[in-house]
């Protein structure tokens, strides 16, 4: 189904990408993700077919080999991803994030070195900001890194890590006070380090450990890690930028783009879920009539339908903001929030629609009503994102006593 959440003013390029996408989720994806994600089983087929049609490249510039296409190509992209597995288009959120902070912000060396393969899907990128004791407060970090000779040395615990196992590239937000003094500003003394390893879990690499998968609710097939420093010796060429000091506003840049990607996320579950109440409510008979011509239930799929719509403007309008040039923190966290309320909202509604089968694993919209909450958290909560909308109003209409 196709006539929900369309997006006008395309080109016939970002069209043409975008159906391919759609195609192979049909094809590819939506027959075997629920097996998969009951499994746990990591996705690699679906994986080696996205490399193949170069998504893990679809950002990156045409110079290092990517298809040099905008936010908004890219989020709809993870628009149909999700419909088909929100798991898939996890893999792929975490590796863009890190591929945008190289291109936003590495040195010529390391988009030289990082950049081309991030293309291809030979290296593939995780990010890591979260630890066991702190979430939406990053000012919070402990993780450490202290200058010695060339070299710099890690320590500490990281939580959250999509992507740990699987990545052979994470960029990893540690405290650095070297250069900025005592008691300046927290945010000012963090910097990110590009750590390359081995995809695996145990020590892959002298000083760095994954520990194993953590084990979810739902957002299952995906590798969901901890990763812990223990003595890492990271070489200062690998200081993302060259400079120390500027890892906090990488690492917001980086979440603020991924933060549309958590909408584009949303507005894929909240379609499927969609499309599979208005499928059932048309089988499912009660009263001697199919139960989608009961009022009750066309007042649930209207506002349903509704519901998407408005999810989906929002998050394509953010998108084109940040293609833009233009600040977009405020148009990101209103279409985060949002389509992931909105997401949490329509998968319960399906879920009502299919009543007791909703409840079994033979059913679809089992697996979505499980991985929905995921994006209720994800770059950030609710309250988080009404924090900075909220303090952008108020820059915004600023009173003028």
């Amino acid at each position: 189904m196709t006539r929900l959440a369309r997006t006008t003013g395309l080109t016939d390029v970002q069209q043409e990408i975008v159906s391919t996408v759609r195609d192979f989720v049909d094809k590819e994806i939506l027959p075997v993700a629920t097996g998969l994600e009951h499994r746990d089983e990591y996705p690699a087929d679906i994986v080696e077919g996205l490399k193949e049609l170069g998504l893990f490249g679809l950002m990156i510039p045409e110079e290092y080999g990517g298809l040099g296409e905008s936010l908004l190509t890219y989020a709809l992209c993870v628009e149909e991803i999700a419909r088909g597995w929100m798991s898939v288009s996890g893999i792929i959120n975490t590796h863009f994030i890190v591929a945008y902070m190289l291109k936003q912000h590495g040195t010529r060396e390391q988009k030289d070195a990082f950049l081309p393969r991030m293309a291809l899907g030979e290296v593939r990128g995780a990010f890591s900001m979260s630890e066991p004791g702190l979430g939406s407060d990053v000012a919070a970090i402990t993780s450490k890194a202290v200058r010695d000779g060339e070299d710099y040395v890690l320590n500490g615990q990281k939580m959250w890590l999509t992507n740990g196992g699987t990545s052979s590239l994470v960029a990893v937000l540690c405290r650095s006070d070297e250069g900025h003094p005592e008691g300046a500003a927290p945010h000012k003394s963090m910097t990110t380090f590009l750590v390359e390893k081995e995809p695996g879990f145990g020590e892959v690499r002298p000083g760095l450990t994954i520990p194993g998968k953590i084990d979810k609710m739902g957002y299952r097939g995906v590798d969901t890690t901890e990763l812990i420093m223990d003595g890492l010796r990271i070489p200062a060429n690998r200081v993302l930028g060259g400079v120390t000091g500027r890892g906090f506003y990488q690492m917001m840049d980086g979440v603020e783009v991924g933060r549309v990607n958590v909408a584009a996320r949303g507005c894929g579950v909240a379609q499927r879920a969609f499309e599979l109440g208005i499928s059932y409510a048309q089988q499912r008979r009660t009263f001697g009539k199919p139960i989608a011509q009961h009022q009750a239930i066309q007042f649930k799929l209207a506002e349903m339908a509704t519901k998407v719509e408005a999810a989906h403007a929002m998050m394509v309008n953010a998108a084109r903001k940040k293609d833009s040039g233009e600040r977009n923190d405020l148009e990101a966290g209103m279409a985060k929030y949002l389509a992931s309320e909105y997401c949490k909202e329509v998968v319960e509604d399906a879920f009502r629609i299919h009543g007791g089968y909703g409840f079994s694993k033979e059913y679809e919209i089992e697996r979505l009503y499980r991985e929905a909450p995921m994006l209720l958290i994800g770059e950030g909560t609710a309250e988080i994102q009404k924090m900075i909308i909220g303090r952008r109003l108020l820059e915004e209409y600023r009173f003028q006593g």
